[in-house]
């Protein structure tokens, strides 16, 4: 008898099922055990595969997707991928409404992939007509035949992790983690694996990774939309100027801010200590972490699971660019490794 050929159908394949991974040099001070969910080994190099497939399957199986069809979503960048590499799949036009936040890498990418690609301003209020979802809203309403993903607001978004993300990590843990991190943007990926969690066992605590210059913490603690608490801040992905339906602020047991400065070091600290080349929210979780730690958060018996979302090659142009890293302000006689590179003449 012969043997088959060992191949995947195509991409969409290798969704899920990450890798669990060990956190030793970085987290070698500190108590507890630290494992890392490295979504970066998705085929579109974050969690939002998940998503895209999860969303855009369930909306083809409702007859709300048809062939020929156009979908359109906002996104920071990594949902924008992970919806472009689907539609290629599956035969369907892609339209991003972008935030101009999001990376020159994302946005380039964006394009090969074949999407059409809308740049909007960052810093606009959520009801200006010129934000990211509000432009979203318009070409849906002026395209035929389109269908709009809205993952803020969107519950299937908290249901593919509770479908993928929770069992997988709850399984590999052997259900012996006592703490998630994971930073809140949409709010999908810590609710929907933090709802499977603690059904699991109740007493595992979440705590999400928020940003200054976001609103969530506050909302979080007080319930009420605060508009002061929001200003421009760098890290993609993470936080929001409103309140995402998508997130299940009653299952997250507390938020923990960080500031950008620190969440780009420690992402650069991450490749250096444990070769993963992560993008900037995972610097954010891992710095959320440090603080945790240093705040008397976790034990010698704490098996903590941070979720690293996305892969550093997006973040070229930014955090792992020493001239960006400069304009910001981030580099100083210590920190600065501008002069690790020799020219040879």
């Amino acid at each position: 008898m012969k043997e088959e050929i060992k191949a995947h159908n195509n991409v969409l394949e290798l969704i899920g099922n990450t890798p669990l991974i060990k956190l030793n040099k970085i987290t070698q001070k500190m108590k507890g055990n630290y494992f890392a969910k490295v979504e970066a080994f998705n085929p579109g190099h974050s969690t939002k595969d998940r998503i895209a497939l999860y969303i855009i399957e369930e909306a083809e199986r409702k007859g709300i997707l048809k062939p020929g069809d156009t979908i359109i979503e906002t996104t920071s960048g990594n949902t924008g991928f992970s919806i472009a590499m689907v539609s290629i799949i599956k035969g369907y036009e892609c339209i991003l409404a972008v935030s101009s936040k999001s990376s020159a890498d994302k946005i380039d990418m964006l394009k090969t992939m074949g999407a059409k690609v809308y740049v909007c301003p960052a810093h606009v209020s959520a009801d200006d007509p010129r934000s990211y979802y509000e432009v979203a809203k318009k070409l849906h309403s002026e395209i035929k035949g389109s269908v709009y993903i809205n993952q803020y607001f969107n519950e299937l978004n908290i249901d593919a992790h509770y479908q993928s993300t929770g069992p997988e990590i709850w399984e590999q843990t052997a259900g012996k983690i006592t703490h998630l991190v994971a930073c809140s943007g949409t709010g999908g990926t810590i609710s929907g694996t933090a709802r499977f969690l603690k059904e699991k066992n109740p007493n595992i605590k979440v705590i999400g990774i928020d940003a200054y210059g976001s609103v969530l913490q506050k909302y979080h603690q007080t319930k009420e939309f605060d508009a002061n608490e929001i200003y421009p801040y760098r890290i993609e992905g993470l936080g929001k100027n409103l309140i995402p339906t998508a997130t299940d602020f009653n299952i997250i047991d507390k938020f923990e801010k960080v500031t950008d400065e620190s969440s780009a070091h420690t992402a650069r600290e991450l490749a250096k200590t444990e070769g993963l080349f992560v993008g900037y929210t995972s610097g954010a979780a891992m710095q959320g972490i440090k603080q945790l730690e240093e705040e008397g958060e976790f034990d010698e018996n704490s098996n903590i699971v941070v979720i690293f979302p996305d892969h550093g090659s997006r973040y070229m142009s930014k955090i792992y660019n020493d001239e960006w890293m400069s304009q910001q302000g981030f580099f100083d006689s210590e920190t600065a490794e501008i002069h690790q590179i020799e020219y040879i003449k």
